[in-house]
């Protein structure tokens, strides 16, 4: 792992463990909460940066701090579903990116007419979750970690973006000597969304090419991408 200085709230700054390999963060006690609304914003772009596919996380996941193993962990953040893996000792908690997307509320599940929808244009997806293949002929969700087939939420993104935007531009009214790149990519972002209007406003359209299934398309990084590049 490697550590990530953050800003923290209401100030200061807080160390974050990244797995770039597995595309994980680790949180010691708290610092989840801890992060400042410009720190998630850059978390979002570091997300975006990890294109290559996620390492296998194995069966057992020991704890950095004391070793123990960690328990995978079925949580609810507002009304999405989340998983993580705990440490039982209360040393902190390791999530994907993919989930860490989720509980930010950026990811949201599809519905069953946008599933039938995909259907109709490719045959097979990649698991957001793990990069498995899923074969959409047989499954709408990966057979190999059982999460459902997601896509980033338009709507979802730019709201969230807003309001961390806001509350990092109050935090830097209050500390004016605070970094504002955060809050200017935050921006950016949203100035990318805009230029999606006219298209889907709900969810993103599928744009997954010819439709001939010879991709294997990620739902999420490929929305991703079409936010983080000019």
């Amino acid at each position: 792992m490697k550590r990530r200085s953050f800003d923290r709230r209401p100030d200061g700054r807080v160390e974050i463990d990244l797995c770039f390999a597995c595309r994980g963060i680790w949180f010691d006690r708290y610092e989840s909460t801890q992060l400042a609304p410009g720190a998630v914003i850059e978390l979002f772009g570091i997300i975006h940066e990890q294109s290559a596919d996620p390492r296998p996380l194995g069966e057992r996941l020991p704890c950095p701090r004391c070793e123990r193993a960690l328990a995978l962990t079925h949580d609810m953040q507002r009304s999405t579903r989340i998983t993580y893996y705990r440490c039982a000792s209360g040393d902190g908690r390791f999530t994907t990116f993919y989930q860490f997307l989720r509980e930010k509320q950026f990811v949201r599940e599809l519905t069953p007419a946008e599933v039938l929808r995909l259907k109709a244009q490719v045959a097979q997806v990649r698991c957001s979750s793990c990069g498995a293949p899923i074969d959409l002929a047989r499954d709408s969700e990966c057979r190999y970690c059982h999460m459902p087939l997601a896509i980033l939420d338009a709507d979802a993104v730019r709201k969230t973006l807003a309001e961390l935007s806001t509350a990092e531009e109050a935090r830097h009214r209050v500390d004016p000597t605070a970094p504002m790149q955060a809050r200017l990519e935050g921006e950016r972002i949203l100035r990318r969304l805009r230029q999606y209007e006219g298209r889907a406003t709900s969810s993103w359209d599928f744009d997954v090419g010819s439709g001939d299934g010879t991709g294997l398309f990620d739902l999420v990084s490929g929305a991703i991408d079409f936010l983080m590049t000019d």
